[in-house]
């Protein structure tokens, strides 16, 4: 026997192609996303692995924890109770952060509902698919079990009229898909369908008729059967539940059905717009049948062979197939002795009077491995009839040993089989299958699906051309981004190493949302990929800092310096370009070998000539760069030549006016007496006496009657000297301390007297220069002042900043207090000036970090960086194309929430559970009312404990802050109407709602309250 394949994985290489050339597509429907949960399986992978070795899932429960769960003694008692049931493990846990719902809403609401919240989410972000910003017209449509949650809250006698209209809007079925479409922000239609046991089937139709009609573009259709509690079931004799505790579809021991829990969603989408977009369909709906039994039948809860064989010849004209290309049907199958023979018959039938071969036809029936999912099955089914076209292999029946011999095999299409079998049934061509759901009370549903189109190989359709990749990950909480992370890392290596890493980092940044909590990591393998998300830090990303652009001086270029900017910042070689157009052809030349050539000469980039203009170009491309991607400067910082730079930016300057500034500064300091620079790790005092103590100390401290200028004063603790080349080498010999002193590579002794010359030509030059206002305030070398925005710049300023000492320290500190929480962006060669603006309390990325052996990969790594600290910019932007690919989502592990009117203990909430594996996601505190909010809110006023203790009572926040705001905490303007009715019982005084609800924060209300009460009168 082969080893299976992962459900994820494409057709078979060897399979049929999947399509077929002479169909009409126009009408076909793809399935492009899924999620569930089931008993014993987290995920649809692991529980597909499960059906295919033939495991039975429900479980055997024991008397301690049935009456733990709330199942009274007297039922557990009974003879005929069946202890048997397919449990869903930690049903009761909910991620409300996640989806904004407060802690109190959560309870409140029937954990089916909960689930279908984040399988629904779970299956979009599979799909490829933002859930919190999909632009997709996309429906709802939505089904799920009766609510004994409802029930047993309504039964306690704990609620009152307010509780019970809550308690209502929380459970009822009327609510659950338009509660999904609201919370993800989907615009199709949302419908809840419920027609018994057929229920999600016939959802499946109803959001098939709606692509076609037109009516969305998109649709989720999502099902959950959670029980409450979950537990066993009472045998009636002559009923439909298994009195053995094993539900065994058409076997000849078969004594009834289990009930079963579990979740489980898809997402579906016009076939040829699928395609077009390379989606990985999953499978392809060609045909949706739905109909009713009517009258025709022994009793309302009676199946009918009639009805049952008209919805599948309905289904199977809807596809436009014959019967003769089907090889599978994943059946009703109770397990029932009135069902199954009814349900074998009629499909026998149908599908030999449509020309199906004896035997042609494998059945399938999950609800030997599961239970019953009730509301949830026919979706469920769907869901295996996918994966058995997808991966082309039929899981057994579980448990089946012997064909009940009520059942017709005499000539029968149908066969069954106890053991796993590769696909053989149909001719050659795509594989098909049929699908069945049948509810109580007669409505039926059939669905016909084939095995999904075969995705060309990635080198045929979209190469994945040598490189670094960029994987972009967030959550709602730093636990939660620790375990999405995690079980990516272990599935890069795993499952997903065929996937091209290209469509894998295109679908993260594309169909993920953005969340508070971010990391990233760059690489060229999977493997490489897979060990760094092991390891990546993780950052908070709150409210868009403001951006600081560093713009660094001469020093700071290298041969090749624009190789990294070129390959992963999108917009720089246009910018470049553009910038380049502005020089002389000659120069242009030499700048291109400069910028691209990492064998051009250091020597002669060292050239102040050339060194200049290569570095503005630079500088300016990046930074023109960066501001179209989405992070715009609030100021700009230049040093030395980089606030020429920021004068171009800025607007001071026109870009043809700087490229001839530029190229006159370099020429004219080219031409000044050589000189040398010295780096001391020191204060500007200490700095300047050492300076002097050597010109007294010994004659060489003069050369030519020059001493040692401070050219800058780069940090409290850095500083530079320059002088003549004689002096410098004097100085570095006299003081002996390599650790203080480090030797610049410049060529001239910049802004010192040494560079005069270079003054009195630069003014010159600018003198008429026309310059504009600046539109955004920049840094003054030599006033260490940020020159205002709108302000007046005087062109012998660019003379004068030439040669004076650079005050860049000072200038970075007026930064800082300008702008508190600022991010500094060096966006030049090298990262000299981050170290200074660290130095100042600011937050420093240099965006080309300098030369190593993958520079392009600390590019594309400070982009990401800059996303993961909040700033807008677009992750799509930062990855190449690719296609949608199937990656695990964000990893659900949120608190245990139960109502405690539903008879259980209070929520754990206030106490979290953490999960078996991966830790706890963190809650709010116990609580304690309003002691600690009242504290935080308004220590003098006795209102803040009043209206904490009521934001807990309707919420069920209790770590409140004066910041807490009612409606970002799951407040709406129901609970703001009753608020105001308690708050105003409470302190005796008529609160306006409209008030509150301009008054939004907990401070405000509390001033609120304080305003209309009289004083002295808190009560």
């Amino acid at each position: 026997m082969t080893a299976a394949p992962h459900p994820f994985a494409g057709p078979d290489a060897d399979a049929p192609a999947g399509t077929d050339p002479d169909r009409d597509r126009s009408l076909d429907i793809a399935v492009t996303g899924m999620a569930g949960r089931f008993p014993g399986s987290a995920d649809i992978a692991s529980w597909w692995q499960s059906l295919l070795r033939g495991e039975i899932l429900t479980s055997r429960l024991d008397r301690a924890g049935l009456l733990a769960a709330g199942e009274a003694a007297p039922v557990l008692d009974d003879p005929d109770y069946v202890p048997v049931r397919g449990l869903l493990d930690d049903a009761d846990r909910f991620d409300h952060e996640l989806f904004g719902i407060s802690p109190r809403e959560a309870e409140l609401m029937d954990p089916q509902h909960r689930l279908m919240l984040e399988a629904a989410w779970t299956a979009l972000e599979d799909a490829g698919c933002d859930p919190t910003s999909e632009a997709r017209v996309t429906g709802v449509y939505a089904s799920a079990s009766s609510s004994a949650y409802l029930r047993a809250m309504l039964t306690s006698g704990t609620l009152d009229a307010a509780g019970v209209e809550e308690a209502l809007r929380a459970n009822e079925p009327d609510y659950m898909a338009t509660r999904i479409a609201y919370r993800l922000g989907l615009t199709g239609p949302a419908l809840s369908v419920l027609t018994a046991c057929s229920s999600s089937l016939v959802a499946v139709h109803l959001a098939v008729q709606a692509l076609l009609n037109g009516e969305c573009e998109q649709a989720v259709v999502v099902a959950a059967a959670v029980d409450f509690p979950q537990t066993g079931h009472v045998h009636l004799p002559g009923g439909i539940l298994s009195a053995s505790g094993e539900c065994r579809p058409f076997d000849a021991e078969a004594d009834g059905t289990l009930a079963g829990s579990g979740v489980v969603a898809v997402v579906l989408r016009p076939y040829e717009d699928a395609v077009a977009e390379g989606a990985d369909a999953y499978g392809v709906i060609l045909g949706t049948a739905v109909n009713n039994d009517g009258s025709a039948k022994a009793g309302y809860q009676a199946p009918s062979a009639t009805g049952q064989e008209a919805v599948i010849r309905s289904a199977i004209a809807a596809a436009d197939i014959d019967a003769t290309s089907l090889g599978y049907l994943e059946a009703h199958a109770t397990g029932t002795r009135v069902g199954d023979p009814i349900e074998w018959s009629a499909a026998s039938a149908v599908l030999a009077e449509l020309g199906a071969r004896p035997g042609q036809i494998a059945v399938g029936a999950v609800k030997a491995n599961i239970g019953h999912l009730d509301a949830a099955s026919g979706l469920t089914s769907l869901v295996k009839a996918l994966l058995v076209v997808r991966n082309g292999q039929v899981p057994p029946v579980a448990g089946f040993r012997t064909l009940n011999p009520l059942l017709e095999q005499t000539g029968s299409p149908l066969r069954l089989s106890a053991e796993r079998q590769d696909w053989s049934g149909g001719p050659a061509g795509p594989r098909r299958a049929g699908v069945s759901s049948f509810g109580i009370g007669g409505t039926n549903a059939h669905v016909v699906v084939e095995q999904p189109p075969a995705r060309l190989p990635a080198g045929e359709a979209a190469p994945d051309p040598a490189g670094d990749r960029l994987l972009l990950l967030s959550a709602a909480s730093p636990e939660a981004l620790g375990r999405t992370t995690r079980r990516l890392a272990d599935r890069l290596s795993e499952e997903l190493a065929a996937v091209p890493l290209t469509d894998i980092a295109h679908t993260l940044a594309t169909g993920r949302p953005r969340l508070p909590y971010r990391t990233a990591v760059v690489g060229r393998t999977h493997g490489e990929l897979s060990g760094r998300l092991r390891a990546a830090p993780v950052r908070a990303a709150g409210s868009p800092p403001p951006v600081v652009f560093l713009l660094p001086g001469q020093g700071s270029q290298y041969p090749g310096m624009a190789l990294p900017l070129r390959d992963a910042l999108p917009g720089f070689t246009e910018a470049l370009e553009e910038c380049l157009a502005h020089f002389g052809p000659t120069l242009v030349t030499r700048l291109r070998s400069a910028l691209f050539s990492a064998d051009f000469p250091a020597a002669e980039l060292a050239r102040t000539e050339l060194a200049q203009p290569a570095l503005f170009c630079v500088e300016y491309a990046a930074a023109t760069a960066l501001t179209a991607l989405g992070p715009a400067p609030v100021a700009l910082a230049g040093h030395s030549l980089g606030e020429i730079t920021a004068a171009a930016l800025s607007g001071v300057l026109g870009l043809a006016d700087a490229a001839e500034l530029v190229t006159v500064r370099g020429r004219a300091m080219q031409e000044c007496p050589p000189g040398a620079m010295i780096s001391l790790a020191m204060s500007e005092q200490r700095a300047l006496a050492l300076a002097e103590r050597f010109a007294s100390s010994t004659t060489s401290g003069l050369t030519h009657g020059r001493r040692l200028e401070l050219a800058a004063v780069n940090t409290d603790e850095s500083v530079v000297l320059a002088g003549p080349v004689e002096t410098v080498d004097a100085f570095e010999a006299w003081l002996g301390d390599g650790r203080t002193a480090r030797r610049l590579r410049t060529s001239h002794a910049f802004h010192t007297g040494m560079l005069d010359a270079a003054a009195d030509r630069l003014r010159e030059a600018v003198r008429g220069l026309p310059l504009g206002r600046p539109t955004l305030p920049y840094l003054s070398n030599v006033t260490g002042e940020l020159l205002p925005a709108g302000g007046t710049v005087e062109p012998g300023s660019f003379a004068e900043q030439a040669r004076a000492t650079v005050r860049f320290a000072t200038g970075l500190a007026a930064v800082a207090r300008a702008f508190p929480g600022a991010v500094a962006i060096e966006t030049g060669p090298g990262k000299a000036l981050s170290g200074m603006a660290e130095a100042a309390g600011l937050t420093a990325v240099p965006l080309a970090a300098g030369r190593s052996e993958r520079p392009a990969a600390e590019t594309t790594l400070a982009l990401a960086d800059l996303w993961s600290r909040g700033l807008p910019l677009d992750p799509a932007a930062l990855t190449a194309p690719g296609r949608p690919a199937h990656l695990p989502g964000h990893v659900f592990a949120g608190p245990r929430l139960l109502a405690p009117a539903a008879g259980v203990r209070r929520s754990p909430a206030v106490m979290p559970e953490a999960p078996s594996t991966d830790g706890p996601t963190p809650a709010s505190p116990p609580a304690s009312a309003s002691a600690s909010a009242s504290a935080s809110a308004s220590p003098s006023s006795s209102s803040a404990a009043t209206v904490a203790a009521r934001w807990t009572e309707l919420l069920g926040w209790s770590d409140l802050s004066a910041d807490s705001d009612f409606f970002d905490l799951g407040g709406d303007s129901l609970l703001v109407v009753r608020l105001a009715r308690r708050l105003g019982e409470d302190l005796g005084v008529r609160v306006p709602v409209r008030s509150l609800m301009t008054a939004s924060t907990l401070a405000r209300q509390t001033a609120l309250l304080d305003s209309l009460v009289p004083a002295g009168d808190h009560r």
